[in-house]
């Protein structure tokens, strides 16, 4: 018995078998995935168009669906484990995230330096009208 079994993604199955079995059990796992992304994907919806729920707790559960969404399409999509044969792949997805982080933070960074130092309106339409 395999020792790290229970580091593969759901479809990953090394072991040889019937072409069939195996086509209908990769299915069947990308279609738990869709289920779960579809399901994900309505809540979002409906607690961002509810008024069941408490207001200010709408943004946190959002961004908790949001996450719990990535993770389904790590997982069941882009099969993506800590399994031994998937250190590549993680330390591609944390490189990603880690540039993507740079890009926001360096734009948020940019943009408050700009509004810092833009010239306030009224100042900036006294000089077009002197010219």
């Amino acid at each position: 018995m395999d020792a790290n079994r229970h580091d593969r993604a759901p479809g990953d199955d090394t072991t040889p078998g019937d072409r069939r079995e195996e086509t209908l059990s990769g299915l069947r796992v990308y279609l738990v995935g869709l289920a779960l992304a579809v399901l994900f994907t309505a809540t979002s919806f409906w607690a961002a168009g509810t008024n069941l729920l408490w207001a200010p707790g709408i943004p946190i559960g959002l961004a908790v669906l949001a996450v719990a969404q990535m993770g389904i399409h790590l997982v069941f999509f882009l099969h993506i484990t800590t399994g031994p044969d998937n250190t590549n792949n993680v330390l591609a997805l944390a490189f990603g995230v880690l540039i993507v982080a740079l890009v926001v933070a360096g734009s948020l960074w940019i943009m408050a330096n700009l509004n810092a130092n833009m010239m306030p309106s009224p100042e900036l339409m006294n000089m077009q009208i002197q010219h």
